[in-house]
């Protein structure tokens, strides 16, 4: 008597293996670049400027995304994004160059007078102090998000590079990058 079943679990047993192969795959492709895995919240602190006037209400705190690309031999790549809209409208970029882009917006009616500045104090939560390549400005019933590679340099002493600047649904987006 010949059994037509062993062809079809044969058949199964393939496909079960391959993908359990597959998704073991891309378990050691998240374990061997975890910060892939893990977008970078970075969270800036804004300092009022003393403008004379009566004390301006401004935000205290905000934070951007940035997510490491999978490693490459030879460099890295960085994309960064800005939701922003709870304290300002649509953004446009102002002004690029090769070192650096401005992203401009009005400032929300409760935010309008702020007077300000802001920059990177912390990343996932630890205390950041090295050069803070993204600052904001908050003047004239705008906000401008400034991404500046000057003076910032790669493990080869070259300076960091913008490949992509860019709005989308407007807000700011990016990517940057050097080599290793």
């Amino acid at each position: 008597m010949k059994s037509f079943r062993f062809p079809r679990l044969k058949k199964n047993l393939q496909q079960l293996c391959l993908g359990f192969g597959v998704a073991a795959i891309a378990q050691l492709s998240l374990f061997a670049n975890p910060s892939f895995a893990n977008p970078r919240q970075i969270t800036f602190s804004v300092y009022p400027a003393d403008s004379g006037a009566a004390f301006p209400i401004c935000p205290t705190e905000f934070s951007l995304t940035e997510t490491p690309r999978p490693y490459y031999e030879g460099g890295y790549t960085i994309d960064g994004s800005a939701s922003l809209g709870w304290f300002a409208k649509q953004f446009k970029i102002e002004t690029s160059d090769r070192f650096s882009v401005t992203w401009a917006a009005k400032l929300q009616t409760k935010y309008h007078n702020c007077i300000a500045t802001a920059k990177i104090t912390t990343i996932n939560g630890e205390a950041f102090r090295g050069h803070s390549y993204l600052r904001v400005r908050f003047m004239d019933g705008n906000v401008y998000l400034i991404l500046d590679m000057t003076g910032m340099n790669d493990a080869n002493s070259l300076t960091a590079v913008i490949l992509k600047k860019d709005v989308k649904n407007g807000n700011p987006i990016w990517t940057w990058g050097g080599t290793d």
